[in-house]
């Protein structure tokens, strides 16, 4: 794993625990989980939440009657 063994991985943890606290390190993981969703939602083009799906309804809609308005 990475050239780390077990003893290593306990002594890195520990002085994590040590360093931020037993309360803190769940809101820092909660963080990274947070920007790691980010990351892959923005690897793989999801709309952004300012984007609703009732205005994506209605670009669709405008697009539908200006296709209809070029055909008739």
């Amino acid at each position: 794993m990475f050239g780390i063994g077990t003893q290593e991985l306990l002594l890195i943890l520990l002085v994590v625990l040590l360093l931020f606290g037993g309360k803190k390190i769940p809101e820092l993981m909660k963080g990274l989980g947070k920007g790691v969703k980010s990351f892959r939602d923005g690897m793989n083009g999801v709309e952004s939440p300012k984007d609703k799906p009732e205005e994506a309804d209605k670009k669709e809609a405008v697009k539908e009657e200006n296709a209809k308005d070029g055909k008739s």
